[in-house]
């Protein structure tokens, strides 16, 4: 039985202070609970000065304070925003201060779609730094494509657009269609197979890579670094039509073009059958309109000319006249120019006559005969000394010749390599040498030596 409250005496009570109920609950708290992870969206988020952040975290239900200090915040990749979706590790614990209930927070991940955010950001990072997305690299689109080849689903909502697009802006354009699937496991394999095939056929000049709107776990395929790096690789220019004009994904920016939707890029592929038809209409205009202007310009031309065009009996009476009267004047000038030369050549035969070179010429050739003659007995004699000069030089140089001495009987003995062997030591015991004679060589092996 429970006492009646008039027999409790105040002295039998436990009375706490607000202090002391908060600290007894911390305790409570922090003992009773282990580490535990808690997932839920960042809300209320606040920045102090002193590095530390406070938050909310909530679900559909509830919310519980969050706090996470500056040395756990420095460590962690996830950067904390209001609205995203993350996973904590955290102490339980109360803010005795206002005895809110709260969590200390060690650890932060991102969690569902924040956590692929966080992969798609950290990829995107990567390949830019690779230059993946360099807009240097990135090709012009055809301006009138031979084929368009279309890397989707065959039965998905995007494929119904592109065509739909193509078909009224430009039905002659054909169409090859790769069909792979767009969402799920096994679909960037597939993307990337079709990249590559494509490539390597070269049946199209423009590839469009596209599939209709999703959340970003949807639009997961065209986030797939395989995927990147096969559009990078791939030879063809590639335009991304992927999602929704707010849907951004990795193949949008390795694409040499992104388009905000399926049906945009469609347009962007394939030029206006109507604006093609205006602009050669306005070019036949212009045509026909400077083929008009020539034509006049070249009757005028042609009156111009047939006004000006003589009768050709005129003509030929004309020129014919001109030639009689060139005729007549090179007659005139062959006469004076044959008078002129014949008195010249008569001025020239008289001094010839009185500058006769016979005699001249007989004194020259006594004077030739002479040289001659002193020339022939110099040489000679210059011969003769040469000849008396070189026996004496042989005679020297054969007494002083290696070949005399080895007529003699000397031998010069070398090693294998052509060294002179001068001393018996010089050589080994079985090593080759070669003696050269007078007349002929002597290929040996030292059996024996003596130093001295």
């Amino acid at each position: 039985m429970f006492p009646d409250d008039n027999e409790i005496t105040p002295t039998a009570r436990e009375i706490y202070s607000v202090s002391a109920l908060n600290s007894a609950a911390r305790a409570l708290l922090e003992s009773g609970l282990p580490l535990l992870w808690v997932e839920g969206e960042i809300s209320n988020l606040s920045r102090p000065a002193s590095g530390h952040i406070y938050f909310s975290l909530k679900d559909e239900a509830a919310q519980v304070r969050c706090a996470m200090f500056r040395p756990q915040l420095r460590l962690s990749d996830v950067r904390p925003e209001n609205g995203i979706h993350v996973l904590v590790r955290a102490r339980v614990s109360l803010y005795e201060a206002r005895g809110d209930f709260q969590l200390i927070v060690e650890q932060m991940e991102a969690a569902g779609e924040g956590l692929l955010r966080l992969q798609f950001e950290r990829l995107k990072k990567r390949l830019a730094e690779e230059g993946l997305f360099d807009p240097a690299r990135k090709r012009p689109l055809p301006v009138l494509p031979k084929r368009v080849g279309i890397i989707t689903s065959p039965s998905g909502a995007a494929i119904r657009d592109i065509l739909s697009v193509l078909k009224r802006r430009f039905p002659a354009i054909p169409v090859l269609i790769y069909p792979v699937p767009v969402q799920g496991s096994e679909a960037p394999a597939a993307i990337v197979q079709a990249l590559q095939t494509a490539g390597r056929r070269r049946d199209c000049d423009v590839l469009i890579l596209a599939r209709g709107g999703g959340s970003l776990e949807d639009l997961w395929a065209f986030n797939d670094e395989a995927v990147a790096r096969a559009i990078h690789a791939c030879p063809i220019p590639v335009v991304s039509g992927v999602g929704h004009e707010i849907d951004f994904t990795i193949a949008d920016f390795v694409a040499d073009v992104r388009a905000p939707t399926p049906s945009v890029a469609a347009e962007m592929v394939s030029p206006s059958r109507d604006e093609w038809l205006a602009a050669l209409f306005q070019k036949h205009r212009r045509l026909m309109r400077v083929q008009s202007g020539r034509l006049a310009q070249w009757r005028l031309s042609l009156d111009r000319l047939t006004r000006r065009l003589k009768h050709p009996g005129q003509r030929l009476r004309e020129q014919t006249q001109r030639l009689d009267e060139l005729e007549l004047r090179m007659a005139n000038a062959l006469r004076h120019q044959l008078r002129h030369g014949q008195a010249r050549i008569a001025a020239l035969a008289t001094r010839l006559h009185a500058r006769s070179p016979a005699l001249r010429l007989r004194e020259l050739q006594l004077q030739l005969s002479a040289t001659q003659r002193r020339q022939r007995l110099a040489i000679a004699q210059q011969l003769q000394r040469k000849q008396q000069r070189l026996a004496a030089l042989g005679r020297a140089l054969d007494a002083v010749s290696p070949l005399a001495t080895l007529g003699r009987g000397y031998a010069i003995v070398q090693t294998g390599g052509g060294r002179v062997v001068r001393r018996a030591s010089e050589v080994a015991i079985g090593e080759r040498i070669e003696a050269r004679l007078g007349e002929g060589r002597l290929k040996c092996r030292v059996e024996g030596r003596e130093d001295t």
